[in-house]
């Protein structure tokens, strides 16, 4: 399959760019989360939408904190609750019902669930960060942006 060449996004609109930039930025600097659950939660929404560059990008983030044998394991964290945290696995589940909206509808059981894990400003920034990776995938996937990876 060939694929054509696709538009870089963040060059053909620097203000749009600046401006998504700006909500990452937040999220990874400005908000209480640990920096591992905001890798995790970006790769589990990237995985959901198929975003290539997403998924190379913070598994190459995650592989600096957290060990191979688990990051392999995050599509299927739900069946290996011993390997990762509570707060984690809150998070991983909001993520995909977040992500999942049309589906989900953000159930009452999974907001209070992620509520009982998370204060309220942290929860606020935790689907923040969520609504955030969700742009960029929407933006990373149909553009096509490259990844790391080699052949």
């Amino acid at each position: 399959m060939t694929s054509s060449k696709r538009l870089s996004w963040h060059e053909i609109s620097p203000e749009g760019a600046k401006a998504l930039f700006g909500v990452h930025h937040y999220v990874t600097a400005k908000t209480d989360l640990p920096d591992e659950l905001v890798h995790l939660v970006f790769l589990r929404v990237s995985q959901i939408n198929g975003c290539a560059h997403s998924i190379d990008l913070h598994t190459r983030d995650l592989l600096k904190t957290m060990p191979i044998d688990k990051i392999v394991l995050v599509p299927v964290w739900s069946e290996v609750p011993q390997l990762f945290p509570d707060t984690y696995r809150a998070a991983l589940a909001w993520a995909e019902e977040v992500t999942l909206l049309s589906d989900t509808h953000a159930s009452d059981e999974a907001y209070a669930a992620v509520a009982a894990a998370f204060g309220p400003k942290d929860l606020v920034d935790l689907t923040i960060a969520i609504a955030a990776m969700n742009a960029f995938n929407r933006l990373g996937a149909p553009f096509r942006l490259p990844v790391k990876a080699q052949a």
